[in-house]
């Protein structure tokens, strides 16, 4: 009995020490897992030299978790948009997973539920972020809202947030001003305190929204990586005192945990695309201007975090050429012509590794592969990748130099990487072989008749107009190869420039050898390059 009392007195003592602080040093980091590693793939894009072309750029770290702080922004109890507190609801237990497994590892967990700090005036996290000494000096403004740095100047803001980015229809808006009203709440700023769903440990996290203790707390307990979650990615997690733009301008190695946020965006606003392409949009411009960004599976393992109610169907657009321009064309296309339907994701080449991609991962999750890819070769977990899709009986279209993608012209492959020079008639029944001169204009017509067989061509209207590169020569197709629409230039015999092609496998394929930069201004071309991709990711026919 005197064992079990002695047993409960022990444990009592070491919670009542955790709650008040009074003998631990509060700035010194935890000794808990101090070997413990995060190990991160850290997403930035640059600029390539000369091209206005972001490249994906990936940094692999280690990151010591005693060295590492999380920082949770206003993750609030209650908000004014309805569809924002849904989606927040949504959010919190994964990033209350994600919080717990860094926490016990031994990172340093910040809560920043900003203008809420009367609701834990008494609370131990609260009163230890208080408690530490200011760190000398401090940065300029470091206590005040940040609306961009340097690094922005050059780059044009993505969304237009002035309207405040409330998404709410109007009658679910009223409905929920009503019912915050009745809660005795105000309307316009609800927020009380952080949400329930997300665990405060009184042992060791800390509450601030102040700039001073937040920075001074960093120094302090020598953390030397921070990571941000929570909301609103446009608005408070790059702006606030503690937000993404004050660490990165300030020089603390800080990266956005791109799936456990979300913005304030408003689809009727510029550039009118779905809520959560807005999203992507921000997290696109912050990778490269701001910092860098990871992912939540880094960290818990199995996929990225998705909210429910983001059905796009994924696009994947692996682009690697330079002779058209598609890394160009492809998603300024993408942004106007999908952005209210589609999730697109893209796989370009590393920023200074020729022939190795990023985000083909993304291809786990794809509904439909654009390629637009010149002669690479692959290294060969790469190219299995492609092929482990494709076999998979899953939707390709191929623009362009897709009929040559990943092989050299009459040449083996460099040591490292692998070829398929089998890719066109295997994926697309294809036959390329060259293309006549570019000094020859020819002109698209539809295939005469269309052969209404193909279930992409019921209903397809192709207007005849001006081809803006080459005539490629691919006769003759697959004998099972549906052709939409035939080239045809002066003094050479007509050529399929778009057909569509079952695989062996069972999957749809459909290749073009359009896509010259001219091509994309042209109304009838994107008329045909929607019809397909909104046909073989599964949206259906839209005429």
């Amino acid at each position: 009995m005197i064992t079990i009392k002695l047993r409960v007195f022990f444990i009592a003592s070491v919670v009542l020490l955790g709650i008040t602080g009074s003998r631990k040093n509060w700035a010194q980091p935890s000794t808990t897992s101090i070997k413990s590693v995060l190990n991160v793939q850290l997403r930035s894009q640059r600029l390539q030299d000369s091209q206005p072309i972001y490249r994906p750029v990936i940094d692999s770290q280690s990151w010591q978790a005693n060295k590492t702080a999380v920082i949770v922004c206003d993750m609030w109890d209650s908000h004014h948009c309805y569809r924002a507190v849904k989606r927040a609801t949504e959010l919190a237990p994964r990033m209350n997973a994600f919080l717990d497994t860094v926490r016990e590892q031994g990172a340093t967990i910040i809560h920043a539920p900003s203008g809420c700090m009367s609701a834990y005036q008494d609370h131990p996290a609260r009163k230890r972020a208080a408690e530490i000494s200011k760190a000398v000096p401090l940065p300029a403004g470091i206590n005040q809202w940040c609306y961009s740095i340097d690094r922005e100047a050059d780059e044009d803001y993505p969304i237009d947030q002035s309207d405040g980015g409330e998404d709410d229809a109007p009658e679910e808006h009223e409905a929920w001003r009503q019912q915050l009203i009745r809660q005795g709440r105000n309307p316009r700023s609800p927020w009380k305190k952080q949400m329930d769903a997300l665990t405060i440990d009184a042992s060791c996290d800390f509450i601030s929204d102040r700039g001073d203790e937040i920075w001074s707390l960093l120094k302090q307990r020598s953390i030397d990586n921070v990571m941000l979650v929570g909301v609103h990615t446009n608005m408070c997690v790059l702006g606030r005192p503690f937000g993404l733009r004050q660490l990165a301008k300030n020089h603390v190695n800080v990266a956005l945990v791109r799936d456990l946020t979300d913005t304030m965006y408003n689809p009727a606003a510029k550039p009118f695309v779905n809520h959560f392409t807005g999203t992507d949009l921000v997290i696109d411009y912050i990778e490269r201007t701001v910092c860098p960004t990871i992912s939540s599976e880094q960290i818990l393992g199995g996929s990225a975090f998705r909210f429910s109610s983001d059905t796009r169907p994924t696009i994947v657009m692996m682009i690697g050429e330079s002779e058209y321009a598609t890394a160009e064309t492809l998603p300024r296309y993408a942004l106007e012509n999908l952005g209210k339907t589609f999730r697109v994701r893209y796989v370009l080449e590393h920023h200074d590794r020729d022939n190795h991609f990023v985000g083909l991962d993304g291809l786990d999750e794809a509904d439909l592969l654009v390629v637009s890819v010149r002669r690479k070769p692959l290294p060969g977990e790469q190219l299995q990748r492609v092929r482990d899709y494709i076999s998979a009986g899953k939707s390709v279209l191929g623009i362009r130099t897709a009929s040559h993608a990943f092989c050299l012209r009459n040449s083996a492959p460099p040591e490292g990487l692998v070829d398929w020079p089998e890719f066109d008639r295997e994926v697309f029944g294809g036959n390329y072989t060259n293309h006549h001169p570019n000094t020859l204009s020819s002109k698209v017509f539809p295939a005469a008749p269309l052969p209404q067989q193909s279930p992409l061509a019921r209903g397809i209207e192709i207007r005849p107009f001006r081809q803006g590169g080459s005539l490629y020569k691919v006769r003759p197709l697959v004998s099972t190869a549906t052709v939409l629409a035939i080239g045809r230039a002066e003094g050479v015999g007509d050529e399929p420039v778009a057909w569509a092609y079952t695989r062996v496998d069972g999957g749809q394929s459909f290749y073009t050898s359009l896509g010259h930069r001219q091509d994309f201004r042209t109304d009838e071309f994107i008329e045909l390059l929607d019809q397909v991709i909104k046909t073989y990711s599964g949206v259906g026919n839209t005429h």
